[in-house]
């Protein structure tokens, strides 16, 4: 159990103090909103898979102001999400078939919760899902627009959600026996360093077998490399959404603190290690990576057989994916690792957009 004094340190952490103002303009619609042009999903990138733009079109159908905001802010992660996103609901609807019992799914600090929502709505009552946000004009948005009475949200910071607020609330206590999928979403670089520690409260919440997904920013070992990727983003993708003082604003405000927040991939590794027997990369977009973590062998395995191949140009992407973190020696899982060849769209017109 995490250390009470570790939670008050949580609890006086940038995202919940000095990046308050900034989340809450975001999420309102009031501040952080693209100036120059809207994030659409690239289905070329994904190959016209039919399985991805079935949910980048319902995803978009959900979106709030926050979304808007982050979809600009991260290259091709718009992609990544339905790639993501469409992986977990074909995941969760095989497990239903198998038991007919609904998949649970929390995904933590994810904004408004489009993630969530998107999945609970494809799902049809066989995925329950919850998010999270210490936000409350997330909340407003998730509401606005729920999308299924399946999709849940918890208003706080995720260590404000424990056993006792999973009990204590009727709307949440289903998800008390924990969760068959937990993602992470960019959430834990804003608090503190310790991914350890932060693991050790999630980890957890996760039912055996259950699988944790994490989007993370990471630091570089090589400085230079890690500005070079950052100039990347901030010069080549972000003008395409953002004005140069939008760009400018954001760092000032925002990221040059939680640079300093971030950690590097063995650092990654060594948390991950500690907690996990199976963790592999499944996406790169400069300094910004995709891990999938597991106890089990063939929940990663078939998990990762569902997932369409990285949707980036290679200029953005710097590692041959996928690339295993930990592996057992006993029963390893990197033979065994391969991508899910396009479900392709009949006959397609590029230039009719399926989520415009």
């Amino acid at each position: 159990m995490v250390d009470i004094d570790v939670i008050e340190q949580w609890r006086s952490a940038p995202r919940l103090t000095s990046f308050a103002a900034f989340f809450d303009r975001t999420a309102s619609g009031t501040g952080g909103a693209p100036d120059r042009g809207e994030p659409l999903v690239d289905l070329s990138l994904l190959d016209f898979d039919l399985d991805c733009a079935v949910f980048a079109d319902t995803h978009r159908k959900l979106w709030g102001p926050f979304d808007r905001h982050y979809f600009a802010s991260i290259p091709y992660r718009i992609e990544e999400e339905c790639r993501l996103g469409s992986s977990m609901l074909t995941y969760s609807l095989r497990a239903w078939a198998r038991s007919r019992a609904q998949t649970k799914i929390y995904t933590l600090g994810t904004g408004t919760g489009c993630l969530s929502r998107t999945i609970a709505s494809l799902g049809g009552g066989r995925i329950e899902t919850l998010c999270c946000s210490p936000t409350a004009a997330n909340r407003e948005a998730f509401y606005a627009n729920r999308g299924s009475d399946h999709a849940h949200f918890f208003l706080g910071p995720f260590f404000d959600l424990n056993d006792e607020r999973l009990a204590d609330d009727p709307e949440l206590k289903q998800f008390c026996d924990g969760f068959d999928v937990l993602f992470e979403d960019t959430t834990f670089q804003m608090y503190h360093r310790d991914r350890t520690r932060q693991l050790e409260f999630v980890v957890p919440k996760i039912k055996p077998g259950g699988l944790l997904i994490q989007v993370q920013k990471l630091a570089h070992e090589d400085v230079e490399i890690y500005r070079m990727r950052e100039r990347q983003k901030d010069e080549i993708f972000k003008p395409r959404y953002f004005s140069p003082s939008g760009i400018t604003d954001k760092k000032d405000e925002v990221l040059d603190t939680m640079e300093r927040l971030q950690v590097d991939l063995a650092t990654t590794a060594t948390a991950l290690r500690a907690f996990f027997r199976y963790s592999v990369i499944t996406w790169n977009s400069g300094n910004f990576y995709t891990f999938v973590s597991s106890n089990a062998r063939e929940p990663i395995r078939e998990f990762i057989a569902l997932m369409a191949k990285p949707a980036i140009p290679p200029a953005f992407c710097y590692h041959l994916l996928p690339i295993v973190l930990v592996d057992t020696d006993t029963d390893p899982i990197a033979p065994a690792l391969a991508w899910r060849p396009p479900n392709q769209l009949g006959t397609f017109d590029p230039r009719r957009s399926l989520v415009a």
